[in-house]
């Protein structure tokens, strides 16, 4: 086979692959032409006069630039092209009761700082949760306030319908609110008491048996209770407060257990002693008995049962966990 057929048979490989010139001149090598660079360049020049090289390979030895930057042109209208191909992933739209200060509106921060549309509902601190909302937008989220009592069913629906007007669905729904109306039951009201339950344990259940009706539709959801470690264990001056959220534990593993089939995972944080304004105001000396009894020598911050929340309310990680209670108590209750 002569030089000439040699190299024609070298383009026709090349065009199968899509190499450019530096093939072109490996090939002129294995014709045996010289290996010095100049005279490889005056070789090549005076055969391709007289051989046909395909007009891909013509541009391709002519401005090798060209086809680095086409290449990169190509991948990008490619990349392009997927990325648009791709739909987009709505931000995930929650509703946090009792949101205007303390444990609340730490969730309420951290969800929207993670990019979700966020209900701040509160029943009487209106500045407050207009902040949290204030705060929210400012990281870029979105944010609007509810007020409105949750243990009535009617303000219940109209949060609901509130949330699903402005953003269209619901994705998590975190019960939070609740009071507290302490004292030795020997000593306790029936009001003390009713207003307890009403709004801890029949207002969980009026907001997840609303927000469940959204969520079995979708057949995906996921609800965060906030009960307490008091629930647990009960606790001195707190009879109407413990059976409250003993009932909020109760009642999160028998909603997990019946809405499982439609993907909805329902869990409960239970809270211990976490730094809010209240115990602030303790003393010394009731502060030292409280730290006592708690294994890591210190309150928890809000900030932490928030983590502990988004975890459960956004984490894929999270979509195999149903039913649960997760202590955060710095080891009160092991």
């Amino acid at each position: 086979m002569g030089v000439r057929e040699r190299i024609r048979e070298r383009v026709r490989e090349m065009g199968e692959t899509g190499m450019a010139a530096g093939s072109a001149i490996v090939s002129l090598n294995s014709a045996g032409i010289s290996s010095k660079p100049h005279r490889k360049i005056a070789h090549f020049r005076q055969l391709s006069s007289r051989i046909k090289v395909p007009h891909f390979l013509n541009l391709q030895c002519r401005s090798p630039s060209f086809s680095s930057s086409g290449i990169k042109a190509h991948v990008a209208s490619i990349e392009q092209a997927n990325t648009e191909a791709m739909p987009k992933v709505e931000a995930p739209v929650v509703i946090v009761t009792g949101a205007s200060r303390g444990i609340g509106k730490a969730i309420a921060l951290s969800l929207g700082k993670a990019g979700c549309k966020v209900l701040v509902n509160y029943a009487r601190s209106s500045k407050e949760a207009e902040e949290v909302c204030k705060e929210i937008e400012t990281y870029g989220g979105q944010a609007l306030t509810f007020g409105g009592d949750v243990s009535k069913e009617a303000d219940v629906e109209a949060m609901i319908k509130t949330a699903v007007d402005a953003w269209g669905t619901l994705d998590v729904l975190i019960n939070n609110a609740g009071i507290t109306r302490d004292g030795l039951l020997m000593r306790m009201k029936t009001s003390q008491w009713k207003e307890v339950i009403d709004l801890n344990l029949t207002g969980v259940f009026l907001c997840t048996q609303a927000a469940a009706k959204i969520m079995m539709k979708k057949k995906k959801g996921r609800i965060i209770n906030i009960a307490s470690v008091v629930g647990l264990t009960g606790n001195i001056g707190q009879a109407n407060y413990s059976a409250a959220k003993a009932g909020v534990i109760g009642f999160t593993k028998t909603v997990a257990k019946e809405y499982s089939s439609r993907n909805i995972n329902v869990n409960a944080v239970a809270p211990g002693f976490i730094a809010s304004d209240m115990t602030a105001k303790l003393g010394a000396d009731i502060e030292k008995k409280i730290l006592e009894i708690v294994p890591l020598g210190r309150y928890g911050q809000p900030e932490e049962v928030a983590g502990l929340v988004e975890f459960l309310a956004l984490n894929p990680a999270a979509g195999y966990i149903t039913g649960q209670v997760l202590t955060i108590d710095g080891g009160m209750v092991m």
